[in-house]
């Protein structure tokens, strides 16, 4: 492969990358916050807010909330530590389907269900006010299998 073609590939790769991710960039004007509760596995409900745009990794980083290992490669889909469980009417209503590297990440996660998905992935919009996840109990690093 030739300089050039190499340059050319990982220009517009990460300016697509960039693209898309402005897309969900938080906006500092919004107001509204959205609700999510995360049922822990011990039984524990901890409600946190996030503004549209945030996904629910950074609704867990913002409101310092203490989950044991929970987004470790932050957010980078290079882990599964951030997986979280839905019912089946709130994994439908996700705006976006989870993506071949998603849903190869998600392969390595414990209590794997239909509905898993991670946590990183999950990008807040207002109809997702309300939203409850459950957190397993174990999370599994994928990154050192």
């Amino acid at each position: 492969m030739s300089i050039k073609l190499l340059k050319y590939i990982v220009t517009n790769s990460c300016i697509r990358s960039r693209v898309l991710n402005m897309k969900y960039m938080s906006t500092v004007n919004n107001d509204k916050l959205i609700k999510v509760i995360f049922n822990k596995a011990n039984g524990d409900k901890i409600t946190a807010e996030g503004k549209k745009g945030d996904s629910l990794l950074d609704v867990i980083i913002n409101n310092n909330l203490d989950f044991d290992g929970y987004g470790a490669c932050e957010g980078t889909l290079t882990c599964s530590t951030c997986h979280v469980i839905l019912d089946s009417k709130d994994y439908d209503a996700l705006p976006d389907k989870p993506s071949d590297e998603e849903l190869d990440m998600l392969d390595l996660a414990y209590n794997l269900t239909d509905t898993s998905r991670l946590g990183c992935q999950i990008i807040l919009e207002e109809k997702l006010d309300g939203l409850e996840v459950k957190v397993p109990a174990t999370v599994n690093d994928a990154r050192y299998n």
